[in-house]
């Protein structure tokens, strides 16, 4: 089951974050760039002092402990979210309703 919903995250190439139970460690945001029999490996950054540094990681499919990712994020104080009216019209979707029975 692991093993389906990891090959599907790799195909969706999607950040994720992954705990590695043999070394009681999370990897924050993670790209899972590909999977071979029972290896996966993974791409990630980390921030150390005043360089990023980027890190490719291969990792047994049986050390992955949990395998979580963002949904949706908001952010936080008195910013206002982004509304309809404030999308291009390109990019508004429509109301199925209103399209079908023009008034």
């Amino acid at each position: 089951m692991l093993h389906r919903k990891i090959y599907q995250l790799c195909c969706d190439g999607r950040e994720v974050c992954v705990f590695l139970r043999d070394q009681q460690r999370w990897i924050e945001r993670a790209r899972i760039i590909d999977i071979e029999g029972d290896l996966v490996t993974l791409r990630y950054e980390t921030d150390e002092e005043d360089e990023v540094c980027s890190w490719e990681e291969m990792v047994r499919l049986e050390s992955i402990g949990a395998v979580t990712q963002k949904l949706a994020s908001v952010p936080r104080g008195n910013i206002e979210p982004l509304t309809t009216e404030d999308c291009p019209e390109a990019e508004r979707i429509r109301n199925r309703f209103t399209d079908l029975n023009p008034e």
